[in-house]
């Protein structure tokens, strides 16, 4: 059997325009920063000007959100009759099957979890509860590898 790939699909829906909305929005805001900025500080009052670099500066600060964002696309799960490889948000994981008890959905929780061996449990992000039954599939699809490795 060849390797199977699963990645959460609705994040992708929610994070990619959000993303770039944030970035859209940084950019049209540097375009405000212009001219100008007075202040008043301890009974002090002064002034500064917005140059090309602040402007600069708050384009990339939404660039940069906008990829932050984007990391939650970043989850998958390859599995083969050999093992398994997690990669999550933060983190990621190969564990050959011998070290895995099960794969868990259970009813409340966010998304499928390995039950190791030493009683640990790695999430997988990936298989995320919102996407029902694509989530499903891969659970089953995992399990069905799992108890074809001959460790279940």
């Amino acid at each position: 059997m060849a390797d199977v790939i699963y990645r959460p699909k609705r994040i992708r829906w929610v994070a990619a325009p959000i993303a770039a909305g944030v970035a859209i929005f940084f950019t049209v805001l540097s375009f405000g920063l212009h001219g100008q900025a007075g202040f008043e500080n301890a009974g002090q009052v002064g002034s500064g000007s917005f140059q090309r670099g602040d402007q600069a500066a708050m384009i990339g600060l939404g660039i940069l959100i906008g990829l932050g964002i984007l990391t939650f696309c970043r989850p998958r799960v390859i599995a083969d009759e050999a093992g398994v490889h997690v990669r999550n948000v933060i983190g990621g994981y190969d564990l050959p099957w011998d070290v895995v008890r099960a794969v868990r959905f259970d009813r409340n929780s966010a998304w499928a979890h390995l039950e190791l061996a030493n009683d640990d449990q790695v999430p997988i992000h990936a298989l995320q509860a919102v996407d029902k039954d694509y989530a499903v599939d891969g659970v089953r699809t995992l399990r069905a590898l799992h108890s074809a490795s001959g460790t279940a």
